[in-house]
């Protein structure tokens, strides 16, 4: 009896195991073949050499997503959501794509979805774009951050430009001095007002060369390169030196107070006043804040000049008793050609570029040039340079 159920049982499991050996075969058999994967793979080597383009990368692929972007394209807002922000960039690739043909284009986009069309400043990016056929599958997006070099180019343009407008001043003063002498041959006095005057102009047109010649020097080139140690106390007095004659013509005062001069020794560092750059561009820097001040300043009044150390800075402080500057007009006189009073400028000589001039030397120096002025209180101009420290004054930088 037992040995019959055993043997029921056994092929009870038996017929159990091939009906599900047949149920699984059939299943099998009508379910769909998986799916391959995206072709999302770029050509063979492509990402390799995408991974050390400098600019921003964009790789879409056929239904328009964006299937690779490098850090700089997410940091231009250029992609979100893998697709292209821009409608610009979208209308590239879908015209790529239709033709094969590679695209190039410069454009102003802004830098990212929440900045409105139009923007201007620091919300719009300038970009050098190049879209062309990354195999048979993709397209790749190529943008250039021409930003800084477009801005640089209008400065440029319009440094020129007004380097010709203020050329002409003197130069067409000149010419009319002179005929004007030439008709007046005979009367001696006359010549002589004329002459006067032509020097006055020719001495204007020559400063003016030098100042467009340094700034450009200031541009072009990085003194910190080749630095050599500056005392800022014999710089400042050299400065004022050159300086003082202009001043007592026109009956203004110039002090000087060097570095731990009546200070606070505890605000001062273990040195002189020392910075690593260059000397002369140092001495330019300080005596055209002092010429600025004696220039804006009133006959009886005082130009003061202090020379402190703080905070690892040397910092070269110029004060005048002048007219002042109006708030609205601050942060324009760091502007290259901009007079607060251009009768005033031209009367005294004025360029319109010292103070530009100051600014760059700071820069160069890796250093600042700040101002505070109130009208009718006078102004206070501070240069701000990074202090040689004295355990470097062993060792060439």
């Amino acid at each position: 009896m037992d040995g019959s159920w055993t043997v029921a049982l056994a092929g009870l499991l038996g017929v159990l195991v091939g009906v599900v050996g047949v149920l699984a075969s059939r299943w099998s058999e009508r379910r769909p073949e998986p799916m391959p994967p995206p072709e999302d793979d770029l050509p063979a080597g492509a990402a390799d050499v995408l991974a050390v383009l400098s600019s921003a990368v964009v790789v879409v692929d056929v239904a328009d997503a964006v299937v690779r972007a490098s850090a700089a394209a997410h940091a231009f807002g250029l992609v979100r959501d893998r697709e292209l922000v821009h409608p610009e960039l979208a209308d590239m690739v879908t015209r790529v794509r239709r033709d094969g043909e590679i695209r190039d284009a410069e454009m102003a986009l802004p830098r990212g979805p929440f900045v409105p069309p139009g923007a201007d400043g620091a919300g719009v990016l300038v970009v050098g774009v190049r879209v062309a056929p990354l195999g048979s599958l993709h397209v790749l997006v190529l943008v250039e951050d021409r930003t800084q070099a477009k801005r640089l180019e209008e400065v440029r343009r319009d440094f020129v430009a007004n380097v010709s407008h203020e050329l002409k001043t003197p130069v067409a003063a000149i010419a009319l001095l002179a005929e004007t002498m030439d008709q007046a041959a005979e009367d001696p006095a006359t010549v002589r007002r004329f002459a006067q005057r032509m020097t006055r102009e020719s001495q204007r047109l020559s400063a003016l060369v030098q100042e467009i010649v340094q700034l450009s020097r200031l541009q072009d080139a990085d003194v910190r390169h080749q630095p050599v140690p500056v005392d800022v106390d014999e710089a400042v007095l050299e400065a004022v030196d050159r300086t003082r004659l202009v001043a007592e013509g026109r009956g203004v005062r110039i002090t000087t107070q060097l570095s731990g001069e009546g200070s606070d020794p505890s605000r001062h560092g273990s040195g002189p006043a020392e910075v690593w750059g260059d000397r002369e561009l140092v001495v330019t820097a300080v005596r055209n804040l002092v010429d600025n001040g004696v220039s804006y300043s009133d006959a009886g009044t005082r130009v003061a000049v202090v020379v402190s150390v703080v905070d690892e800075r040397v910092e070269v402080v110029v004060s005048d008793q002048g007219i002042g500057i109006p708030e609205s007009e601050v942060g324009r006189v760091f502007e290259r050609f901009y007079r607060l009073d251009p009768a005033r400028s031209r009367a005294t000589g004025g360029t319109g570029l010292g103070l530009s001039i100051v600014k760059h030397v700071a820069a160069t120096h890796g250093g600042e040039v700040a101002v505070w002025s109130s009208p009718g209180e006078g102004s206070t101009f501070t240069l701000r340079l990074p202090l040689r420290r004295a355990e470097e004054a062993q060792r060439t930088p």
